[in-house]
């Protein structure tokens, strides 16, 4: 186990709203507090980054913030790098596209370095789409696994959607589509699954329009829902014979 080095900076875990709502009402004031006061950032995308610091109203001109780029093509080389500048000193912020960094982000490589360099991790409060979802789901919250995103080809997908209908007996199965994908998902989830497992779908949470709605399969295959290019969380569950 690495001790705690003294003089490193501290990385901050820093939540962005969900959407691109309104961040100053879904943030709470000691998280915009701690975001404003920083002036280096390692996100995915610099130019969303700097979309979110102007949101929150960061007092830098934003062409001074140091942005740092931290993504899924980024190796051991760039972690190691971004490493460097908190145990230099330098307090950092990490963000993600959305939601909560390093959760379904590549931003946990860093995380765990800092942990293994005796560099100090804070986790700060804001929107989690994945517990928001499985709070308002009424399906188990004390059991439940998180999956990310299944796989894009279709033999493999349908494959796994049935792998997750037989664990969800009893725990819920939470996971996760990019927008553009969401009709084949859904698509999917009707053809492959029993017409008497639940499903939830949360969308667009925390932004005008957004809900939660849980149904079962069957009741979803009548009404299927519009879920082109929309923020969307997707939760299977089985009660227990």
């Amino acid at each position: 186990m690495s001790e705690r080095r003294t003089g490193t900076g501290v990385l901050y875990l820093v939540p962005v709203e969900l959407g691109g709502g309104d961040a100053q009402s879904v943030l709470p004031p000691a998280t915009l507090d701690i975001a404003r006061s920083l002036g280096t950032f390692i996100a995915e995308n610099a130019k969303t980054a700097r979309a979110f610091l102007k949101r929150i109203g960061h007092p830098s001109p934003l062409q001074q913030v140091q942005i740092h780029v931290l993504d899924e093509h980024s190796g051991k080389r760039q972690v190691e790098s971004l490493l460097a500048l908190l145990l230099g000193g330098e307090n950092c912020g990490l963000v993600s596209e959305a939601g909560c960094p390093a959760v379904a982000d590549p931003g946990a490589a860093l995380v765990r370095r800092a942990h293994e360099s005796g560099v100090p991790v804070i986790p700060l409060v804001g929107p989690s789409s994945i517990l928001l979802a499985l709070m308002a789901s009424g399906m188990d919250g004390q059991h439940f696994a998180f999956h990310g995103y299944l796989p894009v080809d279709k033999v493999e997908r349908a494959r796994r959607l049935k792998e997750l209908e037989k664990r969800a007996s009893g725990e819920t199965q939470i996971f996760i589509e990019t927008p553009y994908r969401n009709a084949v998902m859904m698509q999917a989830i009707l053809e492959h699954c029993r017409g008497d497992t639940s499903l939830c779908i949360a969308v667009d949470l925390t932004l005008a329009g957004g809900s939660v709605t849980t149904r079962a399969v069957s009741e979803w295959k009548r009404k299927p829902p519009a879920l082109d290019r929309r923020l969307a969380v997707f939760l299977l569950y089985c009660e227990r014979n």
